[in-house]
């Protein structure tokens, strides 16, 4: 009689990378919450909120990418659709099923303006986060150079800064033409949002990059320890 009990070790995620798609996946919701207000950077530049999401989730796929490879980064982006849609189908499905009688008009006209987004918003949100988000990748791991080349905290903070900045523009241009194309001049509020987005990604990502990859590091180092 032949045994069929498996004798493989069950497949498990690294503590880092465990962490890490959690919080991923929870920045993606996030981000299209935030992203209805607009928040004064100062120097007169503006940027919507869920620029602040965005960003973690920027180097979060650059983190994975470091520490677990391009492949699976690349694969956190692709399950990253996953809460994205589904936050989509659910908050559609609260929007539209009727309110109690006795909910606060004011609260209610609130939800609505605030969550009632449109098809073509909804359709810009998906295009621009996995366009950018795939970019983000494939700029920072191409930019890691050959095996064992370009890992140090310093250089690895560069390319975070670039790979984040470039996949920014891309965001930025995809998300505002697909919105608000035909609907109102859309020059100025794109140009403000791409030099808003460049700035955080050269001034924040570096030190969030080298932060979650130390962090990353010591989490996976005492667990294999």
């Amino acid at each position: 009689m032949t045994d069929t009990t498996s004798t493989a070790l069950p497949r498990t995620l690294s503590p880092s990378l465990f962490l890490f798609t959690i919080i991923y996946g929870g920045m993606v919701v996030l981000a299209g919450v935030l992203g209805n207000k607009q928040v004064a950077l100062g120097g007169g530049l503006a940027v919507e909120a869920g620029i602040f999401p965005f960003l973690v989730l920027v180097a979060l796929s650059s983190t994975v990418s470091e520490l677990h490879g391009q492949t699976t980064a690349n694969r956190l982006v692709l399950w990253g659709f996953v809460p994205l849609i589904l936050s989509i189908m659910l908050t559609s499905l609260v929007y539209f099923l009727p309110a109690a009688p006795e909910m606060d008009p004011a609260r209610l006209s609130a939800f609505e303006m605030i969550l009632g987004q449109t098809p073509r918003l909804m359709a810009a949100g998906i295009v621009a986060y996995g366009t950018s988000q795939f970019l983000n990748v494939t700029i920072f791991s191409k930019l890691r150079g050959r095996e064992g080349a370009g890992t140090g905290s310093t250089w690895l903070a560069i390319r975070g800064a670039i790979a984040s900045a470039l996949s920014q523009i891309v965001d930025t241009l995809l998300f505002v033409t697909i919105a608000f194309y035909g609907v109102f001049p859309i020059a100025n509020l794109m140009g403000g949002q791409m030099l808003a987005k460049v700035t955080l990604s050269i001034a924040v990502i570096p030190f969030v990059i080298t932060g979650l990859v130390a962090l990353g590091r010591g989490l996976d180092a005492k667990n294999a320890g």
